[in-house]
């Protein structure tokens, strides 16, 4: 029995109180990676707030959390609080990803400055053009505008 004939066919036995429930768990198997697109977002939002939470903090390379970090650190760090693992460095982040416009980008989203073909940095796009990131030694986290259309978007899995 395939998702168009067992909805109907539930439908007809169920009655009508459980027709709203019947709809939103045949609204999953009729569009299947639809849930798995609406946790990614939630993941991602998670992240965001993590990465905001650690405002002030001091960068030092090499540093993970949860008191200081680099920029990749930041990002591991926020993720893995969310509930997702990412690769260590920011290229390796890259590479896990999926790639997505800059149109298309959303909060949550990881942002990558490169040269080239290399990821030379990267934060969590924050909205309004802006990322949470931890940029360079002397510095603390903070939200800060993106600074170069040298960039590439990335969506964590």
């Amino acid at each position: 029995m395939t998702a168009q004939t067992y909805v109907p066919s539930l439908l007809s036995r169920a009655g009508a109180v459980s027709a709203l429930t019947i709809a939103a768990v045949a609204g999953t198997m009729l569009a299947p990676g639809a849930a798995s697109e609406a946790e990614a977002a939630t993941l991602s939002v998670k992240a965001l707030k993590v990465a905001a939470s650690k405002k002030g903090s001091p960068y030092r390379y090499g540093a993970t959390g949860p008191h200081r970090f680099d920029c990749s650190g930041l990002t591991l760090y926020s993720f893995k609080k969310a509930g997702k693992k990412l690769p260590r460095t920011a290229q390796a982040q890259y590479n896990k990803t999926r790639h997505v416009s800059s149109s298309s980008r959303r909060k949550g989203d990881l942002v990558f400055f490169h040269y080239g073909r290399s990821v030379y940095h990267v934060g969590i796009y924050a909205g309004r053009g802006k990322i949470w990131h931890s940029p360079k030694t002397g510095s603390l986290v903070r939200l800060e505008r993106i600074w170069s259309k040298k960039v590439w978007y990335g969506r964590v899995k």
